[in-house]
């Protein structure tokens, strides 16, 4: 049978909130509440900010938000369908808003994790401190790479799920994969409709972070870590609720992650040499 490639929740993001609703918008409380709590500033930047349902409740709740991301799909529907935040497409690895703009990047659904090196990694972070002002927040929500690199059997069963939409039945066949050498959680996902259109199998992969290692990039690129736990998040189980306190634990599969832009010296890359630029779906 023949198939394309390609990512059908990211080329059609009304299938990707059809196969992941927030009709709570959990999401987007949460990272109001982490911001609440810490004082932020109105201003926002939202990275990797998909269909834009988060950037839309951070705009009700009246802060002025710039949401970004690399889909040209994503950002079409989240104009149309979640108005409010300025919409722009950027790279999260090499992103210029110019300098101290925000008071606060929101990162969720691990979208940070599509930075699958250092040179990656750092060029966010060297992003996100530009853009900062003095003072300003990194709040960021992903998955956890203690819990994933420290367990075998990822990818032996591959979780099968379906939903309808519009009449039409989708279902995925998703196969999780454990690459050590590359610090990677690789996936793919066959996609089947009945509605007799081809297959699609997706190929994509999450950067495994150590709670301990994401602590030290964030510290050799001018941050205080305020903040590192599994939970409660918006994708934990139980889910946060309003007035939850953070935990102080990274036994789970999610981890949540609030820092602080630290004055003083410029930050420097983990080789000690000044920093300067570099190169840059489903949560």
């Amino acid at each position: 049978m023949r198939h394309r490639t390609g990512n059908l929740l990211t080329d059609r993001p009304e299938l990707y909130e059809a196969r992941f609703p927030d009709p709570e918008r959990l999401a987007g409380r949460w990272a109001q509440d982490v911001l609440r709590r810490h004082g932020a500033g109105p201003t926002v930047l939202d990275a990797g900010c998909g269909t834009g349902r988060d950037a839309a409740f951070l705009h009700r709740a009246g802060r002025r938000v710039t949401a970004a991301d690399l889909s040209a799909p994503m950002l079409a529907h989240a104009r149309a369908h979640h108005p409010g935040p300025a919409y722009v497409t950027a790279d999260l690895s090499r992103f210029d808003f110019g300098r101290r703009v925000f008071d606060s990047v929101v990162c969720l659904d691990s979208s940070l994790l599509y930075c699958h090196t250092d040179e990656q990694l750092d060029g966010f972070l060297r992003s996100c401190r530009r853009t900062l002002v003095p003072g300003g927040l990194l709040v960021a929500e992903m998955r956890n790479g203690a819990y994933f690199l420290g367990r075998d059997g990822h990818g032996t069963a591959p979780a099968v799920s379906r939903f309808t939409w519009h009449g039409t039945t989708y279902r995925s066949t998703t196969a999780l994969r454990v690459d050590r050498a590359a610090q990677l959680l690789r996936r793919t996902r066959r996609w089947t409709a009945d509605d007799g259109s081809p297959p699609v199998v997706e190929h994509s992969a999450w950067r495994l972070l150590l709670p301990q290692e994401l602590r030290h990039f964030l510290t050799v690129h001018g941050f205080d870590v305020l903040a590192l736990h599994d939970g409660p998040g918006p994708r934990t189980e139980p889910a946060w609720q309003p007035g939850a306190e953070p935990g102080d634990t990274a036994d789970g599969d999610r981890l949540h992650l609030v820092a602080r832009k630290s004055p003083g010296n410029p930050a420097r890359t983990s080789t000690g040499d000044p920093t300067h630029p570099a190169t840059g779906e489903q949560p």
